[in-house]
């Protein structure tokens, strides 16, 4: 009974052998150091090895997400080990992939952070070309009042600037020697040609050219016709004339003095009508080729915020300002009520027709960082990649772009700043114009360095220490005796001069290297002054 027993254990064993080799035979060579493991512990062992292998080893990164890489193994300051980075495989949220200039938020901050999305589409970009102008009055409608004649002011009905007048009210009244004298000679005349109506010959010819002669020199002084059919009518001379409005509208100018004496052709009142104005607008230069006489134009006025006044562009000047590299346009508008007073400052308007269907992206999806402009487009789902664009046209709410995205790429719209922030977006950046894509990415600053040596002195006033240490081969130094600069002052607390150190050192800037690292260690052998005497310049020789 014993031995069928273990004849049957036996027999049972000698299967789950057979079958276990078979199982792993069909998944595929069990590497070396494995085959004392169990099934299930080589089952998961064998991908992940051979994915190593597989994988190539590009850069060790910062633990913290700081832009700092490595093509070797180290320690931050804090002494977390530096990230390995395979071909493939993110440096882990919020830092700078593998491949060029990618980053890779996870989907949890990208929801948190409001990440939104929009595709470039081709759109007829209708460009909006804005320029600062002034309300200045109508010259068509603006009228000088001016005697043609020499006389006296004998009296004014308007006596302030600013004052409205209707068309025809009486501005003021003149007396004129001058103006009396043909006044009677004209009644002289007409009377003369109604005595000798019956008479024939010369004589009644002479009398009919002297009263049209009289008529042709009141007329050519401007006297109205209803003053002078008055005066034919009565035969009565004025000693003044009153002169009247010739529109309504405003007086914007006025020189004439209770009194005052004027000569012929001195303008004594300026009068404008303000229903409908001028906007001189000064378009820069680059745009002046978008702007066309009889294209319809909107005028905004900081007094009425909510009020927009229609106009149209009625005239291009053809001169430029050299100061301000402007050209004055101008733009006819009605103004009812008279809400625009003259002087104002004025905003103009003017929508321009793009070239045609252009690619484009929303304004807000643009970083500018001054010297170049970013686009953040969607690689896949949390992956990011900035590209450097070349901007064209713009309207109030999308932009032309010319180079750097496609039509129908997904562009972040919104969080790109936070991206920025949490993605570590600059050190990305830095590899738009680094080496070709594989290629590791090392930081081009705060590249550490590693030497063994003695700590000889410290001076706590400076922040700084005497090192002798030994070889850099980083940097191709000899071994030496220098200063160095403290990253923190507490990294010497609890070693004395004299130590044997281990030190990690980077160059801050041209000539000042400084201590980011410093341990006290057994292993390091001193070095003293007679092995590697100091040197004035550190410098020298290498």
């Amino acid at each position: 009974m014993k031995q069928g027993t273990g004849i049957a254990l036996a027999v049972a064993m000698v299967v789950l052998a057979t079958g276990g080799g078979y199982w792993l035979g069909s998944k595929g060579k069990v590497p070396e150091g494995t085959q004392h493991a169990g099934a299930g512990e080589t089952a998961a062992a064998v991908p992940a090895a051979a994915e190593k292998q597989e994988r190539k080893l590009l850069y060790y990164r910062n633990p913290m997400g700081l832009p700092d890489t490595s093509p070797t193994p180290k320690k931050d300051s804090m002494g977390m080990d530096y990230v390995a980075v395979y071909e493939g495989e993110d440096g882990g949220d919020g830092g700078a992939s593998g491949a060029a200039g990618s980053v890779r938020i996870s989907t949890e901050k990208v929801q948190k952070l409001g990440v939104r999305t929009e595709a470039a589409s081709r759109r007829v970009l209708d460009r909006i070309v804005r320029a600062a102008g002034r309300v200045e009055p109508d010259e068509r409608r603006t009228y000088a009042i001016a005697p043609k004649f020499e006389g006296y002011v004998e009296r004014l009905y308007v006596n302030v600037t600013g004052q409205p007048v209707a068309k025809g009210q009486p501005l003021f009244e003149v007396y004129s020697p001058e103006l009396v004298s043909v006044q009677r000679e004209y009644v002289i005349a007409i009377e003369g040609v109604r005595s000798l109506k019956d008479a024939g010959g010369e004589a009644q010819s002479s009398m009919r050219q002297l009263a049209d002669s009289s008529l042709l020199r009141l007329r050519n002084w401007d006297i109205s016709q209803e003053q002078i059919k008055a005066l034919s009518t009565s035969g009565e001379t004025k000693r003044t004339l009153s002169f009247r409005s010739p529109v309504s509208g405003i007086v914007t100018e006025k020189k004439a003095l209770q009194g005052m004496r004027f000569m012929p052709g001195e303008a004594l009142y300026q009068v404008s009508d303000l229903s409908a104005v001028w906007v001189i607008a000064d378009v820069f230069e680059q745009d002046i080729g978008l702007v066309k006489v009889g294209a319809g134009a909107t005028v905004k006025i900081n007094a009425y915020p909510d009020k927009v006044f229609k106009g149209v562009i009625t005239y291009v000047y053809p001169t430029l300002k050299a100061e301000t590299r402007t050209i004055p346009v101008r733009v006819e508008l009605a103004n009812p009520g008279q809400l625009l007073k003259l002087g104002m400052f004025a905003q103009m308007e003017l929508a321009v027709a793009a070239k045609g269907p252009v690619v484009t992206v929303p304004i807000s999806a643009v970083i500018d960082s001054g010297t170049r402009r970013i686009v953040l487009v969607q690689a896949g789902e949390g992956r990011f990649e900035p590209r450097e664009v070349k901007l064209g046209a713009r309207s109030d709410t999308y932009v032309e772009v010319i180079e750097g995205v496609k039509d129908g790429e997904p562009v972040v719209v919104a969080a790109n700043f936070l991206i920025d922030a949490e993605s570590n977006l600059k050190a990305a950046l830095g590899g738009l114009a680094a080496a070709p894509s594989g290629a590791p990415m090392v930081a081009s600053k705060a590249v550490s360095h590693q030497a063994t040596g003695t700590l000889d002195d410290v001076d706590a006033k400076t922040g700084s220490v005497t090192v002798s240490h030994g070889p850099v081969a980083s940097l191709k130094w000899p071994g030496m005796t220098m200063d160095f600069v403290l990253a923190n002052p507490s990294l010497v607390d609890k070693i004395k001069p004299g130590s044997a150190i281990a030190i990690e050192f980077v160059e801050r800037k041209p000539g000042e290297w400084v201590i980011t690292k410093m341990d006290a260690t057994a292993a390091a052998k001193p070095i003293t002054p007679a092995v590697a005497p100091a040197l004035a310049d550190p410098h020298k020789g290498h």
